[in-house]
């Protein structure tokens, strides 16, 4: 379980160490929980989402749909809140 474990790291770091979870979850073919509230973050290492609205579940799915096209009124809040993310972009932040 990581817990927002790159967020107070400085943006190249952050993406080292984003490369090192993904190339370690192909390479020993693990799994993450992976807890944060940057969706650029969530973008980049996640396959599978789930958005949470004051503890309940508020959406779940791949993460690209959910974050492309959020269903859900705090999925639309997020998103729009991280107005850097668009559709085209899947690098690492």
């Amino acid at each position: 379980m990581l817990d927002e474990a790159v967020s107070a790291l400085d943006v190249s770091v952050r993406g080292q160490i984003l490369e090192l979870l993904l190339d370690l979850q192909v390479r020993e073919r693990i799994t993450y929980l992976f807890i944060s509230h940057d969706l650029g973050v969530v973008r980049a290492i996640a396959h599978r989402v789930v958005l949470l609205d004051a503890g309940r579940i508020a959406e779940s799915g791949d993460a690209r749909n959910v974050i492309d096209a959020p269903q859900s009124a705090i999925g639309k809040a997020l998103v729009a809140a991280a107005p850097r993310l668009n559709k085209s972009s899947r690098q690492v932040p």
